[in-house]
């Protein structure tokens, strides 16, 4: 990857996706066409991303902690979990390529942004948040799922983790962000390691994609902060409505 042009694309677009992936999710519907544009094999360039993801992740979790949003011990408990279940996702993305479930993903997001929609917006606004006893049990069960989910293919994991932690653990949009990251970030970490056993990562793009996915998500994870639950939830609709036209058609 020599072209300055080629570099500065993956910056801009990493840049771009970092802000989607922490303001809601999706930006891997970006940063996979364009790696594979560039030449990479469709599973090679699945685990690339996932070089980016793991950067990005790390800045944008210390900025929502430099915003004083703290997730722990509860975004460990459920990226623990989603650890586990990494492992045995991104083990079967090796192999197998994600074009049916892609559809059913589509199908998924479309319900999402009909629940947001209908759901009052008072639920989303000083909310008692359920994040221990059954609740806590519950979604870690859910976690590990999300874990081989966002281990195989990653792109729209974020919204199924909104979803789970608006719903499940009564947690503001801006709470159930910082949260998100924290769990993406830990089970990464396991996906990584098995695309790298299995040598399906270009180290080249994946770190400058990272640069851009890690400015983008500080940025995006200390202004989403100080904006509050209303901007990430338009946000939100509007990348679930993009993400599933995306899946369903393209």
């Amino acid at each position: 990857m020599d072209s300055v042009i080629e570099i500065s694309s993956l910056i801009l677009i990493g840049f771009i996706a970092g802000g989607i992936n922490t303001m809601a999710g999706g930006g891997s519907l970006l940063t996979l066409p364009i790696l594979i544009f560039l030449g990479l094999p469709p599973n090679i360039a699945n685990g690339t991303n996932r070089i980016a993801i793991l950067f990005q992740n790390i800045f944008t979790t210390a900025g929502f902690k430099s915003k004083g949003i703290i997730t722990f011990p509860f975004s460990i408990y459920l990226g623990i979990s989603a650890f586990i279940g990494s492992i045995i996702g991104a083990q079967i993305a090796i192999d197998i390529k994600g074009d049916i479930f892609n559809k059913i993903l589509a199908i998924i997001m479309v319900l999402i942004v009909f629940y947001m929609l209908l759901k009052p917006k008072a639920t989303y606004l000083n909310l008692t948040e359920k994040i221990l006893g059954k609740r806590l049990w519950l979604s870690i069960v859910l976690f590990f799922f999300v874990g081989i989910y966002g281990g195989f293919i990653q792109a729209g994991v974020g919204f199924i983790i909104l979803l789970i932690l608006s719903s499940i653990n009564n947690l503001s949009l801006v709470k159930s962000n910082a949260v998100k990251v924290t769990v993406v970030l830990i089970y990464t970490i396991a996906s990584v390691a098995v695309f790298i056993y299995n040598d399906k990562i270009n180290w080249g793009m994946g770190l400058t994609l990272a640069i851009g996915n890690s400015i983008g998500g500080w940025f995006a994870s200390r202004w989403s902060a100080t904006k509050g639950d209303g901007l990430v939830r338009k946000f939100l609709i509007v990348m679930v409505v993009v993400l599933a036209i995306k899946l369903w058609f393209f």
